[in-house]
């Protein structure tokens, strides 16, 4: 990775809004970046301008909503960033659950803020109906996400790469798709286009990370 990362570096110096690759797989514009900058300096959560690492589980965990409403949240992360920007550097939305990596604004933690918004507007846009818990009920709450997720701060260059590897793989270390690039809601794609990773890209099924996807947070 880093023998290529000048010409990477030059891919990405193309970048801008006007280019048709800007928003592959949910991914803007300096997406890459992380790669090679300097992260020595994350060392405590809720840092401004730090990078983050994200697991959002559905409260129903039998659904497929996050899937069969891709244009919904796409829409719900278009409609946070407009009010509070964010760089998405990387991110893969599965059937239930959907992993994430943030950079915040210089001068800016709340990615609390940004959650809720995302969670909420997507929330409005599906019908009611679902399963709610009588705590739900008794507060007025919809039952499409739990409650709270899993947040990781991103330590250092090996860790974002670490995270940014497992995103991309998790589709199919779910058994969703035999090849990760067969699965369309995943920055992977704009990883290939970028010229960061090959499309035949595999990764390491049995790296192991504790990424929040196998607890309740509700």
């Amino acid at each position: 990775m880093r023998a290529e990362s000048g010409r990477i570096a030059r891919t990405v110096c193309l970048l801008n809004p006007a280019n048709p690759l800007a928003h592959v797989g949910w991914v803007e514009q300096r997406d890459t970046h992380r790669y090679y900058a300097d992260m020595t300096n994350y060392r405590r959560s809720r840092i401004d301008g730090a990078s983050y690492f994200f697991t959002l589980n559905l409260a129903d965990r039998s659904l497929s909503l996050l899937t069969e409403h891709i244009a919904l949240l796409r829409s719900a992360f278009e409609y946070t960033r407009e009010r509070h920007p964010f760089i998405v550097n990387a991110i893969v939305v599965l059937p239930e659950h959907m992993h994430a990596i943030w950079t915040l604004p210089d001068g800016d933690n709340d990615f609390a803020l940004r959650w809720r918004l995302i969670k909420t507007v997507f929330s409005r846009g599906l019908p009611h109906g679902e399963r709610r818990s009588d705590s739900r009920q008794n507060k007025g709450e919809r039952g499409i996400w739990q409650r709270r997720y899993w947040e990781h701060l991103i330590r250092d260059e090996a860790d974002f790469a670490q995270h940014v590897d497992y995103i991309h793989i998790n589709p199919a270390k779910h058994g969703l798709v035999t090849r990760v690039a067969d699965w369309p809601h995943s920055s992977f794609h704009r990883y290939v286009q970028t010229g960061v990773l090959p499309i035949n890209w595999a990764g390491d099924s049995s790296v192991e990370l504790d990424c929040g996807e196998r607890r309740n947070f509700d």
